[in-house]
């Protein structure tokens, strides 16, 4: 079987699972990004050697529980969304540096927290707005990502000249980028025209949001990997690498969508 068929069959069970779990019922979606969630986070125990950080697995789980059955304040929610926000900024500002390592066992521990915990948490209950599961929103996120990750690299293959991060990621262009961002953009409009979710400002603020923290956190990822010296995160998903690679966009975009729409709407 050729690379590029397992390739298709791979992306389709993903993302049957992905669409068949977030309109089952929101028990089904809470549980499938725990499940995602504990994967990514065993895969990123790989990249950083340190298998020690697989003990927040049930931090992850608890943090979705408490989260679920609304037993977290609203205070103690916005500390750990800024939390998150504000270490996720520290680690795009961290790619223009020339780190080649995470050396001490604090920094690996607070890194995982705030890399793969909260943002995955916040993932979880993105769709939840104004104490209504809104299943759409998490899959129009997804279209928006698909539509700027698409673009990027058609536009990026046929006009891209000037590299965007060639340190990091060589085959990103400048021009993939913004070609990724101007479709995004349009997505998010078309996306209004058929949403009753949210109108065609805030869609257009989201699809800007998906379009430059997507990007930047393929980037982070694609940082950490270089630091292993690893290609791919895993082999969960055959002819793609691992989970964290696929996911990697969207939930480091998740806190800052998720601070749009929960407290700027």
């Amino acid at each position: 079987m050729s690379n590029f068929l397992v390739r298709i069959i791979s992306a389709i069970v993903y993302a049957a699972l992905f669409i068949f779990s977030i309109f089952y019922s929101e028990d089904s979606y809470i549980g499938l990004i725990a499940l995602f969630g504990s994967i990514c986070l065993w895969e990123f125990s790989k990249i950083l050697n340190n298998r020690e950080i697989l003990l927040f697995i049930p931090i992850l789980l608890s943090g979705i529980y408490l989260k679920y059955t609304d037993q977290i304040s609203k205070d103690l929610n916005l500390v750990l969304l800024i939390t998150s926000i504000g270490y996720l900024s520290y680690l795009i500002i961290d790619l223009y540096t020339k780190k080649t390592s995470i050396r001490s066992l604090i920094n690996k521990v607070f890194l995982t927290l705030n890399y793969i915990i909260l943002p995955f948490i916040f993932l979880a209950f993105l769709p939840f707005l104004h104490g209504s599961y809104e299943p759409y929103l998490v899959v129009f996120v997804i279209l928006i990502i698909w539509a700027n990750d698409s673009f990027a690299y058609l536009v990026g293959k046929n006009f891209g000249k000037r590299k965007l991060f060639e340190r990091i990621s060589p085959k990103k262009t400048i021009e993939g980028f913004i070609g990724g961002f101007i479709f995004s953009i349009i997505t998010g409009i078309v996306i209004a025209k058929y949403s009753t979710i949210l109108n065609v400002v805030n869609w257009m603020v989201i699809a800007f949001i998906v379009s430059v923290f997507g990007t930047y956190g393929d980037l982070v990822e694609s940082k950490f990997k270089r630091i292993a010296n690893v290609k791919d995160s895993g082999t969960i998903m055959p002819g793609h690498g691992g989970l964290l690679d696929r996911l990697d966009s969207l939930f480091f975009l998740a806190p800052f969508v998720y601070l749009y729409i929960h407290y700027c709407i």
